[in-house]
């Protein structure tokens, strides 16, 4: 049997977090009465939207200093960034849940702010207690793209629970499995604790947790600079397996459909047939044998057509991948695969599909039923009798 995989499951004293967190009032201008009617809906949207972290403010206390090592073996301290504003995210750094999701939110948001977003340092500190070493911080910064766009700072284990605490971020093992404060700070050009937020566990609300980050920086930069876009902070219409739904289908190497031999620039999921779906991202390279993996799926569909058995989608989460080419890299070199794999550039299909990790297997029926999920890789063999088990 294979061991677990430990897997960041990002919940755990959230609430004794935003407890320790300073409320502060702030006084502002007077704007239009139109004005204020338009921001006052958009702010009810945004508050109304349970994926979405508004952030809770600290009242500009100091931030405790943190003197740890980044993923080039550099030693770093947070009073080095004086100047510029720096958002601090607690990340496992062998995550497969919220991290991803967190560390991306940060990169888009340094996008948003433009050439803004130069004054803008991005930090990580690690939050496994099993893997702290440089190379540890360096895999996962490689992983997610990430080596020169931050620093993840690691340390010993007391370096590290010295700073866990004193940003009130609890980090335990529970069951083999890292469950950690899935923290993320505003920090000001002086030092000073501005937000605090806690990312949610949503795919579809990656772009837009990015934007409240922006905004919130923005207001803290010199000039105040706008974004170069913006969206609805409402909340969004996820994708369930009742709707039938086209996405794009990933392209090796920019040539040919995720599905061999078909010419289509498509793959379609919903109702009508039984389905065998599986969320993956290219980032588990980091944690597992993924390409051994993907091809083995070759025989689950060998054998599906054998048996009568569900006919296998695989889904890749798109919205947490480094860069938009990323998929069709990485499956270039993995070699030919006997079944479509799209592309879920938002996340509403893995929100609307219940997907809490990945990868995520996922069973469904022809009349658009969940009636199987399993968290993590299966042996083919299992894999073949839930996908009997559960038509």
């Amino acid at each position: 049997m294979n061991p677990p995989i430990r897997r960041n499951r990002a919940g755990l004293a959230a609430a004794a977090l935003l407890a320790a967190a300073v409320v502060a009032v702030a006084g502002c201008g007077s704007p239009s009465s139109s004005q204020q009617a338009g921001s006052a809906s958009a702010s009810s949207a945004a508050e109304a939207n349970p994926n979405l972290d508004l952030g809770s403010s600290l009242g500009s206390q100091p931030a405790p200093d943190i003197r740890l090592t980044n993923q080039f073996g550099q030693v770093m301290s947070l009073s080095q960034f004086r100047g510029r504003v720096v958002m601090l995210a607690f990340a496992d750094s062998e995550c497969t849940t919220v991290c991803p999701l967190t560390t991306q939110s940060m990169v888009l948001a340094k996008e948003l702010l433009g050439k803004a977003g130069e004054n803008v340092q991005l930090l990580g500190v690690d939050a496994n207690p099993r893997a702290t070493s440089v190379a540890d911080v360096m895999s996962y910064s490689r992983a997610h793209g990430m080596v020169n766009q931050w620093d993840f700072l690691t340390g010993s284990p007391a370096q590290l629970k010295a700073t866990w605490n004193a940003y009130h971020v609890a980090v335990q093992i529970e069951q083999g499995q890292i469950d950690h404060t899935p923290a993320l700070y505003v920090i000001d050009s002086h030092g000073r604790l501005q937000k605090v937020y806690l990312t949610q566990m949503a795919y579809s609300s990656v772009s837009q947790a990015a934007q409240v980050l922006a905004t919130e920086i923005s207001g803290l930069l010199p000039g105040h600079p706008k974004l170069v876009s913006e969206q609805s902070l409402a909340t969004v219409t996820v994708q369930t397996p009742a709707a039938t739904v086209s996405l794009p289908a990933a392209r090796p190497d920019g040539a040919g459909a995720g599905s061999p031999g078909s010419g289509s620039p498509t793959v379609s999921l919903g109702p009508g047939k039984p389905r065998l779906v599986v969320f993956f991202a290219t980032w588990l390279t980091e944690t597992s044998d993924l390409k051994a993996e993907l091809t083995g799926l070759n025989g689950y569909v060998t054998a599906a057509a054998k048996n009568h058995l569900p006919a296998l989608t695989a889904v890749d989460e798109t919205v947490t991948e480094p860069s938009a080419g990323a998929v069709g890299a990485y499956l270039g070199q993995v070699g030919p695969l006997s079944y479509p794999v799209a592309l879920d550039q938002t996340g509403r299909v893995a929100d609307g599909y219940g997907v809490q990790d990945q990868p995520w297997l996922v069973l469904v029926s022809a009349t658009g039923k969940v009636t199987w999920y399993h968290d993590g890789w299966l042996p083919l063999p299992e894999l073949e009798r839930a996908a009997a088990a559960h038509p």
